[in-house]
């Protein structure tokens, strides 16, 4: 099949939520290894989310890849998503199998990374600024207009960032703590990737970011460092769906068997990508973060990928954190 013409194959249309790179190397792979031509748009979940919502009632979209469990969870409990079993799902570790129980079976995971403290090694010591090594640290006032953050109306990387301090304390401390973190933030940016670039660009000294997106920096040879916050931090695992009314659903089944597979997993480090894959037989890397390492909280994803839940702190922080003056 693989030889014959791509229009002979058909197309699928997907949006794809991880670095560009990543989507780009993993659309091209399928359409060569499948002959389906693929439409890929990237976009962050947040932005995703509201797409796949806003074209409910004449789909677009086939195949959403990446993105936190949470965001699949709202677009699952609005029935948006495709119910689909793969019999590719037996390799995976168990907590991708967990998230396609939990989420009715209409999304699978497919990679998981932690949330951390990075910064820039020369811009810090430039600056003469102290490392941070916790979250109280992180409202030193030495920081002030130092530390850029994603904004969670449109960023699945900020939402996973508020949901897991709520979840650490309690939603009234992690507000208040957001409240105090404020005149330390230079901005707030669309994306979950554009704060580590600033800080890969040395134009802030500090962000807050998942683990691989730094690894993919530090590789690339910029001067970044990590640490895990010592109170503990959470967590994602990524996750992929077919979209309810798929114009193209053979080919979007097509697609989620031919990701959960090693081979189509080892895709993501020759990208230089370091999320954490979903198959057990993927092939290990030390640049990969091992998780097993990270003082993680007890996330709760099906809690909060409720809409309520979902739209209530997004509320709040729009109320209480987005419209302060900078």
């Amino acid at each position: 099949l693989s030889a014959l013409p791509a229009a002979a194959q058909g197309s699928l249309n997907m949006v794809c939520a991880p670095a560009a790179d990543w989507c780009e190397a993993i659309a091209a792979a399928f359409q060569r290894d499948t002959g389906i031509r693929v439409a890929m748009t990237r976009k962050s979940s947040g932005e995703i989310l509201a797409q796949i919502r806003a074209e409910a009632q004449n789909p677009r979209t086939d195949i959403w890849f990446g993105g936190s469990a949470e965001t699949h969870f709202s677009a699952a409990e609005a029935n948006l998503l495709q119910p689909y079993t793969s019999s590719n799902m037996a390799g995976l570790h168990d907590w991708a199998k967990r998230v396609h129980a939990m989420g009715g079976e209409r999304c699978v995971g497919v990679s998981s990374g932690a949330i951390g403290l990075a910064w820039n090694r020369e811009l810090m010591a430039r600056k003469n600024l102290p490392l941070p090594q916790s979250w109280a640290d992180m409202l030193n006032p030495a920081y002030r207009g130092e530390i850029q953050l994603p904004n969670p109306n449109s960023s699945g990387t900020a939402y996973t960032i508020i949901a897991g301090l709520i979840q650490l304390w309690d939603e009234d401390r992690a507000f208040d703590y957001l409240r105090r973190l404020h005149s330390n933030v230079n901005a707030y940016t669309r994306s979950g990737a554009a704060p580590m670039q600033a800080v890969s660009r040395g134009e802030t000294a500090l962000a807050v970011s998942f683990n691989m997106e730094v690894t993919s920096m530090q590789q690339a040879g910029f001067p970044i460092d990590l640490v895990y916050p010592s109170e503990g931090t959470s967590y994602e695992v990524a996750c992929m769906s077919i979209i309810r009314g798929a114009r193209n659903l053979p080919q979007a089944r097509r697609f989620y068997d031919w990701y959960l597979t090693p081979a189509a997993m080892d895709i993501g480090p020759k990208a230089n990508q370091w999320h954490v894959p979903a198959h057990k037989e993927a092939t290990p890397d030390p640049r990969i973060p091992d998780l097993s390492k990270v003082r993680l909280i007890d996330y709760d994803f099906a809690a909060y990928g409720e809409s309520n839940r979902r739209r209530h702190i997004l509320q709040r922080w729009e109320r209480e954190i987005g419209s302060l003056p900078r």
